[in-house]
């Protein structure tokens, strides 16, 4: 493991107890947790949240965490992910697995076993397959549209060896604060590209990760958010035109608060303005 992954394991750890400080399970929230989706134990787990006193098909989203594609969890997201269940949605939150551990394309492999899960086990809880919808921050963000291009584009599709499942679909997605572009030569995110990546980020393999070349006319509408203090803000004006050119439907959504809100501000729920941008995000999937 590199100075880097570890210096960001350590700091990121430390920011988000801070963020969750003395939040609890809502009452509202029914959890089931630690629910296995693939075969390692250690990695391949998530959990389910649903609102207690729903009783019809719930609609599902999918929440793909960031953590520049070495760090997370799905114990990192509860309390944002139960968030969004309380809006009315039964939310998965899973944990994947991370670089340098395991390379491209370990989370994709990952995210498609979530996917077959869910179309497994969704009458055992009451979900909702007609209405998908996909949520992911910064890494998880850029994972998300690689594997939303997947499900879109089959010629991207055929450059994987994992099938996805039938019937699976997004109907929409909500992009915050996300890395779109992923180059060698931004300093940061080269560096995080050789634990990333298998031979640590020939042209090829930059190629073949870069979320705006696979993104075509199929691709589902997105909500489209950044604030002020991202560092990742014109990553999402980027995501923005690319959708634009492809005739995509969405919106984009750039937020300000009483100061700099930052990046991925939406995950602290303490926050007024990480209400707001939950419940319209919300909304844009209820459009859909």
């Amino acid at each position: 493991m590199s100075i880097l992954t570890d210096t960001i394991r350590k700091q990121f750890k430390e920011g988000d107890d801070i963020r969750d400080e003395g939040l609890t399970t809502p009452d509202t929230v029914q959890r089931f947790d630690n629910i296995l989706y693939g075969d390692d134990p250690e990695w391949n787990t998530m959990d389910l949240y649903i609102p207690k006193e729903e009783k019809e098909k719930l609609p599902i989203i999918i929440s793909f965490h960031g953590g520049g594609w070495v760090y997370g969890d799905k114990e990192r997201y509860q309390y944002y992910c139960m968030s969004l269940a309380e809006r009315g949605f039964a939310v998965i939150n899973f944990t994947y697995r991370l670089a340098p551990e395991f390379k491209h394309p370990a989370p994709l492999v990952d995210m498609n076993q979530v996917a077959h899960w869910i179309m497994n086990h969704a009458k055992d809880y009451f979900l909702d397959t007609e209405h998908i919808y996909g949520v992911g921050d910064s890494a998880g963000a850029h994972l998300l549209v690689l594997y939303t291009s997947i499900l879109t584009n089959k010629e991207y599709a055929s450059t994987y060896d994992f099938k996805v499942p039938e019937g699976f679909q997004f109907n929409a997605l909500a992009l915050n604060c996300g890395a779109y572009n992923i180059t060698p030569e931004l300093e940061l995110t080269g560096e995080l590209m050789k634990e990333y990546l298998p031979n640590g980020g020939t042209e090829e393999e930059f190629k073949a990760i870069d979320p705006k070349q696979y993104i075509t006319s199929d691709f589902p509408p997105c909500f489209v958010m950044t604030a002020e203090g991202d560092f990742l803000v014109e990553d999402a004006l980027t995501m923005s035109q690319v959708l634009t050119h492809h005739n995509v439907p969405h919106m984009y959504k750039y937020y300000v608060g009483d100061k700099p809100l930052n990046h991925v501000f939406h995950c602290n729920i303490k926050l007024k303005e990480a209400t707001q941008c939950n419940d319209e995000e919300c909304q844009f999937f209820r459009n859909y």
